[in-house]
């Protein structure tokens, strides 16, 4: 196990920075690495490590969207509402629609099963847009119409949003009874996961305030909150639907509200521990793909991720109507909205390893909606936010 370790770290880093002095993301080149250190190429992963992916995915999650609700700032929320909410499940769920209609001409699966596909693939990518965001916000960029802040926020609402599609699509394919309480039971889970996000955060920054302690001590309290909103998901499952995701975001978002100073600290911290948890999310996740699978379903994955993106940048040129965003500005926000790959790294592999028939054809696709996505969407914003957003 601590050779495979070894090997994860230094191999991964090395193909990160190959792929950085390539103007790339880095995200590729661990993905790249995962697939030659895993079963299908060298088998050099301990079977150990491999059993733990799934939650070492979903810490992986966590780190994201603490990280991001320790960036967002009410007051730049409020600014930004209606088309921040519009743009939180729009352009998603038109990009499933689509998906659900087109992945059974491509290739032999029923409708719950491209249901789950268009779940799996519909999210944008929080390891791409939110450090980029941040980034410009820091330096100004579209921060007089709050461009940034609009899509950090929407970015990560969309992603929970979409992950609780998923796990409710994912029944249906699996054969378990579907109701229209599945349906209504989305936005209970999510104002419920708003709620207790936010009352604990309060509480949390009232004990901090009052005992004195290091911060790193403050990110290991922090984290295991993070993860007892998890297992309280779990736990309530059978009596009441809350999102412990979107709670681990809400928490964020308190305690930046009401203590700005700690997590102004705290956000440095997170992004050191991302760095961890970025290697084993894509490593991992690399590790899976069957090389013969992806050829074989290549180019129709390509179309169809082709089409889904185009269906999805459609839905955030209609959650933009009625904006005071100009055509630039509109462009860039549409091109931010692109990339794919934490959400798809994080769930892509949840079919496979609950026997879904596809469940292979499901992580090839998620696969290569990462590889085309993330590095032109990453691009796109490097480049592009200079010409397209004012700087104040």
């Amino acid at each position: 196990m601590l050779l495979s370790v070894a090997l994860i770290i230094l191999i991964s880093l090395m193909m990160a920075k190959i792929f950085n002095l390539m103007k790339l993301p880095a995200i590729l080149g661990m993905l790249l690495a995962g697939m030659i250190l895993g079963p299908y190429i060298l088998n050099l992963i301990d079977g150990s490590i491999m059993d733990l992916s799934g939650d070492l995915r979903e810490i992986a999650l966590i780190v994201i969207l603490i990280r991001a609700g320790l960036s967002l700032n009410v007051d730049d929320l409020k600014k930004v509402g209606r088309p921040a909410i519009l743009l939180s499940f729009v352009p998603a769920t038109i990009e499933i629609i689509a998906i659900t209609f087109l992945a059974p001409l491509f290739f032999d699966i029923d409708t719950p099963t491209a249901l789950v596909l268009g779940a799996v693939v519909a999210a944008v990518s929080p390891a791409v847009v939110v450090p980029r965001m941040i980034k410009l916000m820091e330096s100004g960029y579209g921060r007089e119409k709050r461009i940034p802040h609009m899509i950090l926020a929407s970015a990560s609402i969309d992603d929970v949003y979409v992950i609780v599609l998923f796990y409710a699509f994912l029944q249906l394919a699996l054969g378990d009874s579907f109701h229209i309480s599945t349906l209504i039971n989305i936005p209970i889970s999510i104002g419920l996961g708003i709620l207790v996000g936010i009352m604990v955060g309060y509480f949390s920054h009232k004990f901090f305030k009052i005992f004195h302690m290091r911060d790193t001590v403050k990110v290991l309290i922090i984290f295991a909150i993070g993860f007892l909103f998890m297992s309280l998901e779990d736990a309530l499952s059978d009596l009441i639907p809350m999102s412990g995701l979107l709670a681990v975001m809400a928490y964020g978002i308190a305690i930046n509200h009401f203590y700005p100073s700690l997590s102004k600290r705290l956000v440095k911290k997170f992004e050191k521990i991302w760095v961890v948890a970025e290697i084993m999310l894509f490593v991992l996740v690399g590790a899976l793909v069957n090389l013969t699978v992806l050829a074989d379903i290549g180019l129709f994955a390509v179309i169809l991720i082709n089409i889904a993106v185009l269906f999805r940048l459609i839905g955030v040129f209609i959650s933009l109507i009625k904006t005071n965003l100009n055509a630039k500005e509109r462009l860039f926000t549409a091109g931010a909205y692109t990339p794919k790959a934490t959400v798809q790294a994080a769930i892509g592999a949840i079919p496979l390893s609950m026997g879904l028939p596809n469940g292979e054809l499901i992580l090839m696709v998620s696969v290569l909606a990462i590889i085309i996505t993330a590095p032109l969407g990453a691009i796109f914003i490097d480049i592009y936010h200079k010409i397209l957003l004012k700087k104040a």
